[in-house]
């Protein structure tokens, strides 16, 4: 009986002691458009005002806290953090903030980051420098870089304009800091990563998992992203934020 409890004081020991198995997993998730979709573009990349709501309910109905990359280290604060991220800086991004106006309450406020090409504000289909300081005046937003062109990184030479410039844009219209980078497309290699470490403090790439500490080389800036596409019901998405550990 006590070399029973012996070694399961060890195998208690050598859990806690191992940072992957004890490692919290954090979704980090990943829209475009929210809205109707109205047969342009990609289907996929829509979610519907009302699908969005539904999922963000869900979040708030079972205890999740949404996070922004400048309270990132809340992650290991609190019970069930997440991320919401919304890339290109599309109009229709507003109706994201709308629902969240709507579902704030005293217990409960939804906050969110929107990835915006610096060259594109103020497009008719994109955000404007008025939105964009609105949503980041509100707490509820984070206005952060997706470059200034939305260029295939691994593909350019013009690092200083697509990711200094661009964080020194929007750092102007907002008057708050800039210290995360979406990848256009999910791409990047060394070079990139390089580059990215000398204005921001984190790399948010398209790789399909959720966020665990592994104490990696380059870790802040391979930030993984799950995305919620305009297929994925609510079941779905309960798994997806639980981990697959869903109670049903």
């Amino acid at each position: 009986m006590k070399k029973i409890a012996i070694f399961s004081f060890f195998l208690f020991v050598l859990f806690l002691s191992n940072p992957v198995s004890a490692a919290k997993k954090v979704p980090i998730l990943i829209y475009h458009s929210i809205d109707e979709f109205h047969d342009h573009g990609s289907k996929e990349l829509y979610v519907t005002p009302e699908n969005f709501e539904d999922q963000m309910k869900y979040l708030r109905d079972h205890g999740f806290t949404l996070l922004t990359f400048e309270r990132w280290n809340e992650i290991y604060n609190v019970r069930k953090p997440i991320f919401i991220t919304l890339d290109d800086g599309y109009k229709n991004n507003l109706n994201a903030f709308t629902i969240f106006q709507k579902l704030q309450t005293q217990n409960f406020k939804p906050t969110a980051t929107f990835f915006v090409i610096s060259d594109f504000v103020g497009r008719s289909n994109r955000l404007s420098e008025s939105d964009l300081k609105k949503l980041a005046d509100s707490g509820l937003i984070s206005i952060q870089s997706h470059t200034a062109t939305h260029p295939d990184l691994t593909k350019v030479t013009d690092y200083p304009y697509q990711l200094k410039s661009s964080k020194d844009k929007i750092q102007n219209i907002t008057g708050k800091p800039v210290i995360a980078l979406s990848y256009p497309y999910g791409s990047y290699n060394p070079k990139v990563l390089d580059e990215t470490k000398k204005y921001y403090q984190y790399g948010l790439t398209t790789i399909p998992e959720l966020y665990s500490q592994r104490k990696l080389k380059d870790e802040a800036y391979l930030l993984p992203r799950i995305y919620i596409k305009y297929s994925t019901d609510l079941e779905e998405f309960a798994e997806i934020v639980e981990g697959g550990n869903r109670v049903r």
